[in-house]
């Protein structure tokens, strides 16, 4: 799940160079962090946050297959 976003977050930003992603588990949960150049945080959040939005709703359909909750965190 971890290079899913990795993947989808270095199409949408100039700067792939600058996208890292780290996992660690919560609980009964994975969590997903993703850091991204401060100038393409924008393009990563999308309007009204759409686009974050999107790739949440991805982790979970993908999560379903695996029987496992994933949350997407966005770094600062």
């Amino acid at each position: 799940m971890e290079e899913l976003i990795e993947f989808v977050a270095k199409s949408l930003v100039d700067d792939a160079e600058a996208v890292n992603t780290h996992a660690y588990n919560r609980g009964d949960q994975t969590v997903i962090e993703l850091e991204v150049a401060q100038e393409d945080l924008g393009k990563v959040i999308g309007r009204q946050g759409r686009t974050a939005r999107a790739m949440r709703t991805l982790l979970t359909a993908a999560g379903q297959k695996t029987r496992r909750r994933y949350t997407l965190d966005i770094v600062d």
